[in-house]
C-alpha cells in the first residue's frame, strides 16, 4: 500500500508543482498509541511474555532505541505544511527513529 501511495503522491507533486502545491508523505514508524500498546498486549499474550518484555522488542528495533510519539509525527507534518518547507516536493518523510534501512 506504502509504495502505492508514494507513486501516486510523487505524481501529484509533480503535476501540481507549477501551481505551487506540495505533496509530501510522512511514513511514521511504531508510534505510542492506544493501538500499539493493543499490538503489545495481543503479542504478549500469544507468545506468552509481559507486556513489557514486547514493548522493549519494538524500541530494541529502533536505531534510537525508543518509540516515537504522536506529537514528533505531527511536528514532521506540520513542517510539511509550512512556509518554511515551501521547496520540499515529492518527498517520503520517515519519522521511525532511523529504522527506515534505506536511503
Amino acid at each position: 500500500m506504502r509504495g502505492a501511495v508514494a507513486n501516486w503522491s510523487k505524481t501529484m507533486a509533480n503535476e501540481l508543482g507549477a501551481f505551487g502545491i506540495t505533496v509530501n508523505n510522512v511514513l511514521p514508524g511504531a508510534t505510542a498509541t492506544e493501538r500499539l500498546t493493543s499490538i503489545a498486549q495481543n503479542k504478549a499474550a500469544k507468545l506468552n511474555k509481559t507486556e513489557e518484555e514486547i514493548m522493549h522488542q519494538f524500541e530494541s528495533a529502533v536505531p534510537m532505541k525508543r518509540i516515537g510519539t504522536a506529537d514528533e509525527i505531527a511536528a514532521a507534518a506540520a513542517f510539511l505544511a509550512s512556509p518554511d518547507a515551501s521547496y520540499i516536493n515529492g518527498i517520503n518523510l520517515p519519522v521511525d527513529g532511523g529504522r527506515t534501512s534505506s536511503l
